[in-house]
């Protein structure tokens, strides 16, 4: 099922439990949230590429979306009126740093380049596994940065989460056609560097993560004691979509939609303080009169 329109696990549905936000339930507001928290986190993380970053980015979109609980008029379903919230926010916030250190496919193709290369044995890539698939991850995330903000959204949500042209020109707020033409415009980026330059997608292109990692653990780029991204507690973005998402990778070959969807997807992050945040704003609290 996609996890766009699935019901998440509760004794209450959405539209229930903003009714005893409305009359001020504090639990009611922590349940809500908790239940779509993960997503908005994991569209952050892939949005902006650091764990930190993604928890700030986070925590302003879920105020943002809490302080408007009052507006919500029940014509559409929540989910589509918060992420629609969580979009805008993403789209107009302040860049993070990663955001500013890759601009574009040229600068990823630089810094590749610049990078030197290391043989390794094949034993060696075996000890060396757990990093080369960090390489590789960090490597495909640089690549989400080199598209803009809206093209990497419209990826993230149409490609990764593989949420048809209904639900993506909703959460856009876009026309259908605009969705289909700006995911189309993005998988092309996407399709014309990993075909040039990746050896996962292509066996002729030079690039190898295994001939990367020794300079990125050298360097610090990988932490060897905390990978940010292969760790085995993280779960995958195609455990959570669903299996018909053949229709939405179209001309693309399938290779490249296997390679983002089986990107991670944190389950680990402290939810607790996420919670804790929010409910002590001030904001929140004027707006919603918590008990």
């Amino acid at each position: 099922m996609n996890p766009f329109t699935i019901e998440y696990n509760s004794d209450n549905t959405d539209e229930e439990l903003i009714k005893q936000v409305q009359e001020g339930n504090r639990k009611a507001l922590e349940e809500l949230l908790l239940k779509h928290q993960p997503y908005i986190y994991n569209i952050a993380w892939k949005m902006v590429r650091n764990p930190d970053d993604a928890a700030d980015l986070t925590q302003e979109a879920m105020i943002k979306v809490t302080v408007n609980l009052s507006k919500f008029k029940f014509n559409s379903t929540f989910r589509t009126w918060a992420y629609r919230i969580v979009a805008n926010h993403f789209l107009d916030a302040e860049k993070k740093k990663n955001e500013v250190m890759i601009n574009s496919f040229q600068e990823m193709d630089s810094a590749l380049e610049n990078t030197p290369d290391i043989e390794l044995s094949k034993a060696e890539q075996q000890e060396y596994q757990a990093y080369i698939r960090e390489m590789n991850l960090m490597c495909m995330s640089g690549m989400l940065l080199c598209l803009t903000r809206e093209q990497r959204l419209i990826y993230i949500i149409g490609e990764m989460f593989s949420a048809d042209h209904n639900i993506g020109s909703q959460l856009m707020d876009i026309s259908k056609d605009n969705f289909r033409a700006k995911l189309k415009k993005s998988r092309k980026d996407i399709y014309n560097f990993m075909n040039n330059r990746c050896g996962l997608v292509n066996k002729s292109n030079p690039c190898r993560c295994h001939k990367k990692v020794t300079f990125a653990l050298d360097n610090g780029h990988i932490d060897a004691k905390n990978l940010l991204h292969n760790r085995q507690e993280f779960g995958q973005f195609k455990d959570l979509i669903r299996q018909d998402s053949k229709d939405m990778i179209g001309w693309v070959d399938d290779k490249y939609a296997e390679l983002y969807q089986g990107m991670k997807f944190k389950k680990d992050f402290d939810r607790k303080v996420f919670m804790e945040e929010i409910l002590k704003d001030i904001t929140v609290r004027n707006k919603l009169h918590l008990n």
